[in-house]
């Protein structure tokens, strides 16, 4: 088995490198196929006559630019784009009204790393240019880049972070040098197999394959599997107690934690295919890639740690090695341990009702917050945090051109109707021009004054002959705001309500942002509701009730919406983020609930086992005092996990990041060590409704009753 594992990371363990050669960012390619903006993008290239992507050259100068200066500009231009990955020949050099800044149009070959070529581009102009002209690269190209660049660290520091996090905790929970490292590598061996998988399926176009889906795999597998370890783990050390053969103790903790390893990983695979239903193809690969991930943290907790919990034995905890003591494991009970656990029990024992309300009534004022959060989604130009030469370069376009510039409304529309649908967009105060494709455009989005596009006059001129493509013609409107604007995402709804009825499609890196967002929201309200009903029909097989699978779903419901309200008035208040993705709402939800519901899923199949030995209000405080340090050591590692994507310098990674841990940490800390066992004993054994458990006492006196029980 090892050796069969071993085999699998050789495979995929090189592929962490090659990722990039299967992975795209460009967030046309996840929208729906009916998307109005996916259609524009599919005909641009018969328009356009290139497969690029426009990269805007702005330069700023602090004096005026003369024509002197405007031919140093344009010989610099001219040397710089006769680099390897631009495309055909840029656009003129144009210079702004006040004179003091200038712009071009560079096509980049969509099929080379953007961001290398980007980079080059800027090099090669900053060291051409003369003294006291700035350079900066933006538009669609230069927001592409800076993703890229983002997204770099995904192979190398968020790995290496994630990775030691874990490997810390694991120390201070084992204290112990062996163990971590066979944790370890289970986690690390069933990302490199479920990597292989990944891969080529979307080598072969199976999977669509973006950095933000990559991080989210790396980071779930390796979570989700060292939680199935410490599971497996803790069960393993109890049975060395019991017996002195370390097989037989292999055998019966890997009986003992397969029904709660199957059923953990079950939910968040069911909560993650939910996804499948998304109109956003980004959400819906997320699903099938992260439920790959989780299966291969299953099958790596189940037979490759097993394998090499077998092959060490009792050196695998070495220097404090578990002594056989079978005579103590009867006799004792753990309520009566020492530590803070059983304590724990004891107070919930003396207190339920008070507990649990309590805890409610502070989760519930922490959910207030959700008021706060702004989840309508976030300019292009916010989604990179830190610097960013893209962000700079569209605020001096802004300051010296119209905003829009770069990135116009693209609009598709009959031929008939073209001069109709170009006095509409001339129109509306968003839009500073107007031009009609008429030859193949170099720039991809070319201003009015390119080549390849020719510029409507007033109302009622004669319009200019434009390129027709299956009786189409396609219009360009440079927008007056900056494309990313929310009031350039206003002028593209006022122009689609304008057009409605014409069988004109407006799209755009403004228009593909709006149908990104309206995709986002239909599907957070489509999803939610589903992942919920998935996964209580789990919890009830599971447990064979229907009470306590109801109050679980509720308590995690409670949970998340503490966190969201927490993170709502953090980002906010504290980090003062320009708002959230409409999609943060609903990753956060399958990330915490399907995650979350993995604690009481530990917690509660443990607490039927003992209630099955001992009562329902016995058999909660004991399954709270021996899972106590194991799922908490688990949320732990999880929450340390997810926090490492903060590293990743991508706004929605980074709030994710924080929403994950902190739900996770109140899941551990509150959930399940204190509202769910609380109200549980409160409820008593009717908890389990209606299974026979919820009306038989259990055997207190049987001996045999007593063996299954340890």
């Amino acid at each position: 088995m090892i050796l069969l594992w071993l085999a699998g990371a050789g495979l995929g363990g090189p592929l962490f490198g090659r990722i990039d050669e299967v992975s795209s960012n460009d967030r046309t390619a996840y929208l729906p196929d009916s998307a109005p903006a996916t259609e524009v993008q599919k005909a641009l290239d018969d328009f356009l006559g290139t497969d690029s992507i426009p990269a805007v050259v702005v330069f700023e100068s602090d004096a005026e630019i003369d024509d002197a200066l405007h031919q140093k500009l344009t010989a610099a231009l001219d040397d710089a784009v006769t680099a390897e990955g631009v495309k055909d020949e840029s656009s003129p050099v144009i210079v702004s009204e006040g004179a003091l800044a200038a712009q071009a149009f560079v096509p980049i070959d969509a099929d080379t790393d953007v961001g290398d070529v980007s980079a080059a581009l800027s090099a090669d102009l900053r060291a051409a240019v003369p003294d006291g002209v700035t350079v900066h690269i933006t538009g669609p190209a230069g927001f592409t880049a800076d993703l890229i660049a983002g997204f770099a660290g995904i192979d190398g520091i968020l790995l290496l972070v994630a990775l030691l996090a874990v490997l810390v905790i694991l120390v201070i929970v084992y204290r112990s040098l062996l163990l971590p490292i066979v944790v370890l590598s289970t986690s690390l061996f069933a990302l490199c197999v479920a990597l292989l998988v990944v891969w080529w399926a979307a080598k072969f176009g199976i999977l669509l394959l973006s950095g933000q889906t990559q991080g989210i795999l790396f980071i779930l597998v390796i979570g989700a599997a060292t939680d199935y370890s410490l599971l497996l783990v803790a069960r393993f050390r109890e049975e060395l107690h019991a017996t002195q053969n370390r097989w037989q103790a292999v055998g019966a903790a890997w009986k003992g934690a397969f029904e709660p390893i199957l059923a953990s990983g079950g939910t968040v695979i069911a909560g993650l295919l939910c996804l499948l239903l998304s109109d956003l193809k980004s959400n819906s690969t997320l699903g099938p890639v992260a439920a790959i991930g989780i299966v291969f943290a299953m099958l790596a907790a189940l037979t490759l740690l097993p394998a090499l919990l077998g092959l060490f034995g009792r050196a695998a905890f070495w220097p404090r090695r578990p002594a056989y003591d079978p005579d103590r494991v009867a006799d004792a009970s753990p309520l009566d341990a020492p530590g803070l656990w059983p304590r724990l029990a004891r107070s919930i024992r003396r207190r339920p009702r008070v507990i649990w309300i309590s805890t409610a009534l502070v989760l519930a004022i922490a959910a207030v917050g959700l008021v706060q959060l702004d989840a309508a989604g976030v300019p292009q130009s916010d989604l990179v945090l830190g610097a960013s030469e893209a962000r700079d370069g569209q605020q001096v376009l802004g300051e010296h051109f119209p905003g829009g510039s770069g990135s116009p409304v693209y609009v598709l529309v009959d031929e008939a109707g073209m001069q109709d649908a170009a006095d509409a967009l001339l129109d509306d105060d968003g839009i500073d021009g107007v031009a009609v494709t008429a030859s193949d455009s170099p720039s991809g989005s070319a201003p009015v004054t390119a080549d390849g596009v020719t510029a409507f006059g007033p109302p009622g001129t004669p319009a200019p002959d434009p390129t027709v493509v299956d009786g189409r013609v396609l219009l360009q409107g440079t927008l007056t705001d900056a494309a990313d604007s929310p009031s350039a995402e206003r002028t593209v709804q006022d122009l689609r309500r304008t057009l409605e009825g014409t069988g004109a499609l407006v799209g755009g890196v403004t228009a593909t942002a709006v149908d990104t967002n309206t995709a986002s929201i239909h599907d957070r309200n489509l999803i939610i509701p589903v992942i919920l009903g998935v996964i209580l029909i789990i919890l009830m097989l599971l447990l064979r009730a229907v009470l306590a699978p109801v109050l679980l779903i509720l308590t995690t419901v409670l949970s998340f919406g503490a966190a969201m309200g927490i993170a709502a008035v953090t980002f906010n208040g504290v980090f003062h983020f320009p708002g959230a993705d409409p999609a943060v709402p609903l990753f956060g939800f399958v990330f915490l609930v399907a995650l979350g519901i993995d604690y009481n899923i530990f917690l509660m199949t443990r607490v039927r086992e003992e209630s099955r030995l001992h009562g329902t209000r016995e058999g909660i405080l004991r399954g709270l005092a021996v899972t106590g340090g194991v799922i908490t050591s688990a949320g732990l590692v999880l929450a340390a996990t997810f926090a490492a994507l903060s590293v990743i310098p991508i706004l929605f990674l980074v709030q994710i990041a924080f929403i994950v841990a902190l739900g996770v940490l109140l899941d551990t800390f509150v959930v399940r060590s204190l509202l769910v066992p609380a109200l549980s004993h409160d409820i008593g054994r009717a908890i389990w409704w209606p299974s026979r458990l919820s009306r038989e006492n259990p055997s207190h006196t049987s001996p045999d009753a007593r063996n299954v029980g340890t």
